[in-house]
């Protein structure tokens, strides 16, 4: 075992001082020599469970195939999902970097210019990962993992040219996808690659076909692609989102 620098001594040392609510971030070596970085925390994020049977089935699904489409209505855990097994693919160094991507289309709602660079453009887009990822790797080793390139959050149309190797890729709010991005997208598929593509086909906000039927018509009875789809009565969120739903859809 390598051993640990004065500057990793010292962190160690100064998170035993501040306590278990807090965590502080060392360099650790990853498996291809890459300097990663990740938080000590006392109390690790359990193990991921399955709220209903539905959410069984596609984090088997997630697990077991290259690439996994999880369809269905808002509030049924999607994201979170598909989120906390690339944490858990990072943190157990099976792939180098979670790539997280969606199409920068406004939900019926124009924001104007967002001043900042790219990445605080596409941060608002982000939040729904930061949450979940915070929850189970610590907010010291996401922010670092943003910094150092072990995450990375990226419109659709910036992965253009791009090849998806080592890595645990989601696409979110897929239904807001042309077939063209799509196609784009799901040729990035490179070597010891998992990817995910979630979407309700009921909310496009693009007011014409979506590319996500188109991809799933097109590459269903694949045997490495898995399309599963969720009910209404899968919403885990909250029994009044579950109603709302029921009456804007019915």
């Amino acid at each position: 075992m390598a051993r640990k620098s004065i500057a990793q001594k010292k962190a160690i040392r100064q998170a035993r001082k501040r306590g278990p609510d807090q965590s502080v971030v060392i360099d650790i070596k990853s498996r291809n020599s890459f300097i990663e970085t990740q938080a000590l925390t006392p109390r690790p994020a359990p193990p991921l469970k399955a709220k209903t049977l539905s959410q069984s089935e596609y984090i088997n699904a997630i697990k077991s195939h290259k690439l996994t489409f999880g369809i269905g209505p808002a509030g049924t855990g999607k994201s979170y999902c598909a989120g906390a097994i690339a944490a858990e693919e990072l943190e157990a160094r099976r792939i180098e970097k979670i790539i997280i991507s969606r199409p920068a289309v406004e939900a019926g709602e124009n924001m104007g210019f967002l001043p900042g660079d790219l990445q605080e453009k596409f941060d608002p887009y982000f939040d729904a990962f930061r949450d979940c990822l915070n929850e189970r790797m610590g907010k010291g080793a996401v922010e670092c993992g943003l910094k150092n390139g072990r995450i990375v959050v990226s419109p659709l149309a910036y992965l253009r040219g791009k090849t998806f190797n080592d890595a645990f890729v989601v696409l979110d709010e897929a239904q807001n996808c042309t077939s063209t991005q799509l196609k784009m997208f799901l040729t990035r598929i490179g070597e010891n690659c998992r990817v995910v593509v979630n979407g309700d086909l009921r909310q496009s906000d693009i007011g014409r076909s979506s590319g996500l039927q188109d991809a799933i018509d097109r590459l269903g009875g694949l045997d490495p692609v898995y399309i599963h789809e969720f009910g209404h009565d899968d919403i885990v969120r909250s029994g009044l989102v579950k109603d709302i739903i029921q009456r804007y859809e019915y």
